[in-house]
């Protein structure tokens, strides 16, 4: 095919040209042999970095959601580091492919490819071609098409008005359409404007109806933000308009959000939501009806989501918004059961708690640089630490005899332990908030709280933050009168849920679980030889299993939560913490060994590059360095990652090594008891675990089939719900 248009790396304005367009072509039978090509394409224009690491983001998006729409339309799509500026593929298949669509496959194919820095113009460019898709004139253009400038320029009128507005420009120049005197219509079709607010709204006249129309008022979310976030609002607006009603939609897309009027969601008769994510304050709309699914449901269902909307908004006993994620019918909540849900609540809870951990620890760290191990130290008969007393004995112009250093590192120390107080409450306090959303965010911190008080520690905490967001939850669906649901979420279940989960944590349950922490303390204080030796091994294994998800966060968080009870005579927990975090170094110091020493040849060159940072970031104890090797290759780089890691907890463990810092890596190596152990069992691990990656990538050939799972497994690591941890762990 000759290019008519190119479009390469340096013609970042434009979003498609003809060599990214092919029609009538046979690209394989999966959608992932389809989005390998697609992405094959983008990247010989130059537009991104690496087909194979543009391909594994897509695939991996492609996992969680199929991007499948009614009417044989498919929308694959990723943000990915190997993308240099924002792109759109397209192919018109001649069989057509699975993606995922509730009434069969795809002949029409978008793939879009965006940077992970894209700009919110671009991005508002590229929802309105999204929406553009649910329309029948601008499918059936598509279908009509004859050459591969027909595509580009259907898609040049259709994008204009946006690129007017937004200042992006778009390629096909050659039809002679000058940017910006579009209508945002396909070829031959009514003008129809487009707009790159997040809002959408049908007229709210009466016009044959006899009275006010239902107003309906909702919310679109998808984690990417580009194609389904936009698209499922334009199908429920235009299934509210064939229903009569009058429908307003908040995009909480990529794009600039624009929320909804406080005054409009309180004449709602009904609220509609179609979400993956979490719904931002929605405790807004607490007390109104809801209906709630994923946001592939507003695309391929939106008439039956706004009929029953209508029904819900005229029936008294219909679900109502409490301000529970639980109920926000996201990916977190609808046809997850019950374990799903409570992996889930506690990951939130560890997310959310991490922060306190690494700032406080890092802080206490910082103190024991500056001022010893001794200002942890009880002092003298005082019955406070020498951090406190010095604090309340001197002052910056009354220095301490021991000099402004020592000071200062009473300063840290301090502050250091007090956010290191808030680890319990923070776990207990948001694993309610993921249950109850912010009603059952002060009932968990005090139910925390109230275990630290009663000595029940981290597992208490767990226990009373459940028992306060269930309690919360609860409260929050009991029916009530109109003119009590505003007090509901920020007086009603607050107050009865603290007093439920507080009062069973200090009456009942707190005395058992200090009793079970106690032996387990006792426990883990009795390992020495082979059986701790055995819980480094472990422990290693956790921490590389997968990188920041779910398994990975338990060992951490249990290594934390230990610190507190750590002292001279009790190292264990100092030494639990060194393996993790030992253990946790290794994969990206490993993938950088393996893609910029041992085998250069063996990984694509966005991968080389990813592992030059590696290096810092594995130094660091930031797992994340590691992300990206395992996105696209997770089945030859996780258990090589594992290997290594397992050899260095063993080593550190049975070495004595300890750590007072809970993060840092080998920046906080004045925090760390045997250092040159540590470094030992870190070097070891790192070695054999690029050495076994090298095997693996020599011997052990990538099989297609076996590429798509590694995708699937790739999406569902280190993803945690609400919020990730901006740390490795």
């Amino acid at each position: 095919m000759s290019a008519a248009h190119t479009t390469g790396a340096g013609d970042g304005a434009d979003l498609i040209g003809v060599d990214l367009v092919g029609l009538d072509e046979d690209l394989g039978a999966t959608s992932s042999d389809v989005i390998r090509v697609l992405a094959d394409r983008i990247a010989a224009t130059g537009r991104a970095a690496s087909g194979d690491t543009l391909a594994a983001d897509a695939i991996k998006r492609e996992a969680s959601v199929g991007t499948g729409v009614p009417g044989g339309i498919a929308i694959p799509h990723a943000r990915s580091t190997s993308v240099t500026a924002p792109t759109l593929a397209f192919t018109r298949l001649a069989r057509t492919v699975p993606f995922g669509a509730p009434d069969g496959d795809a002949d029409v194919v978008f793939m879009i490819a965006v940077p992970d820095g894209a700009d919110k113009d671009h991005l508002t460019v590229l929802s309105t071609l999204a929406r553009a898709l649910i329309r029948d004139d601008f499918t059936a253009a598509l279908r009509a098409a004859t050459t591969p400038q027909d595509i580009v320029d259907l898609v040049d009128r259709e994008v204009s008005g946006e690129v007017a507005a937004a200042g992006v420009g778009t390629a096909g120049r050659a039809s002679g359409t000058p940017a910006g005197t579009g209508t945002g219509t396909a070829a031959g079709q009514e003008a129809r404007p487009t707009s790159g607010a997040d809002t959408h709204v049908v007229d709210s006249d009466t016009s044959g109806t006899g009275g006010r129309r239902k107003v309906i008022v909702g919310v679109t979310a998808c984690p990417t933000g580009i194609a389904h976030t936009y698209m499922a609002a334009d199908a429920l607006v235009a299934a509210a308009q064939r229903a009569g009603a009058e429908m307003h939609v908040e995009t909480q897309g990529s794009s600039q959000v624009e929320p909804l009027d406080p005054a409009l969601i309180a004449r709602a008769d009904a609220v509609v939501f179609a979400v993956d994510v979490d719904v931002r304050d929605r405790s807004r709309f607490a007390g109104k009806p809801l209906v709630s699914g994923p946001v592939k449901r507003g695309v391929d269902e939106p008439d039956a989501m706004i009929a029953e909307a209508l029904r819900a908004a005229d029936d008294p006993k219909a679900a109502r918004v409490s301000g529970s994620a639980a109920e926000a019918g996201t990916s977190t909540a609808k046809d997850e059961h019950f374990g799903q849900s409570l992996k889930r609540w506690l990951l939130t809870g560890v997310s959310y708690m991490i922060p306190f951990v690494a700032g406080g620890g890092l802080l206490i760290a910082l103190g024991f640089l500056l001022s010893g191990y001794g200002i942890a130290l009880t002092h003298g008969d005082d019955g406070v630490n020498n951090a406190v007393w010095t604090l309340q004995h001197s002052t910056l112009l009354d220095l301490p005899a021991q000099g402004l250093g020592y000071y200062l590192g009473a300063a840290a120390f301090q502050i250091g332990s007090v956010s290191l107080g808030f680890l319990v409450a923070a776990l207990a306090g948001y694993i309610a908030y993921a249950i109850a959303d912010r009603p059952g965010i002060a009932p968990g911190f005090v139910a925390g709280s109230i275990a630290v008080f009663m000595n029940a520690g981290f597992l208490g905490g767990l226990v009373g933050g459940l028992i306060a967001g269930a309690a919360a939850y609860w409260i929050g669906r009991i029916p009530t009168w109109r003119w009590l649901r505003g007090l509901m979420p920020v007086v009603i279940i607050p107050l009865f849920a603290s007093i439920i989960a507080s009062g069973l944590m200090l009456l009942v349950l707190g005395g058992p679980i200090a009793w079970l922490m106690t032996q387990l303390t006792e426990f883990l204080n009795s390992l020495s030889g082979a059986s701790a030796v055995l819980l480094g091994i472990i422990l290693g294994l956790m921490m590389a299993f997968d990188l920041g998800g779910p398994v990975n966060k338990v060992a951490y968080a249990f290594a934390v939560a230990g610190l507190g009870a750590g002292s001279a005579s009790n190292v264990v927990p100092f030494e639990i913490m060194a393996a993790v975090m030992a253990a946790g170094m290794v994969p990206p110091l490993a993938l950088a060994l393996a893609s910029t020493v041992l085998y250069r040849n063996g990984f694509t060159k966005p991968e080389r590059e990813n592992g030059k940072a590696a290096w810092l970031l594995g130094a660091s104890f930031i797992s994340e360095g590691a992300i990206p090797f395992a996105a696209a290759d997770p089945l030859r780089v996780i258990p090589a990652s594992m290997v290594g890691a397992a050899v260095t907890g063993a080593i550190s463990m049975a070495a004595g090594v300890t750590s007072r810092a809970p993060h840092g890596g080998i920046f906080v190596f004045f925090a760390i008891g045997g250092i040159g152990m540590f470094i030992v069992a870190v070097l070891a691990g790192t070695v054999v675990s690029a050495l076994v990656l090298v095997a693996l990538k020599k011997w052990v050939r990538r099989a297609p089939a076996a590429t798509d799972a590694a995708a699937a497994q790739a999406a569902s690591a280190g993803e945690t719900v609400g919020q990730r941890a901006p740390v490795a762990v």
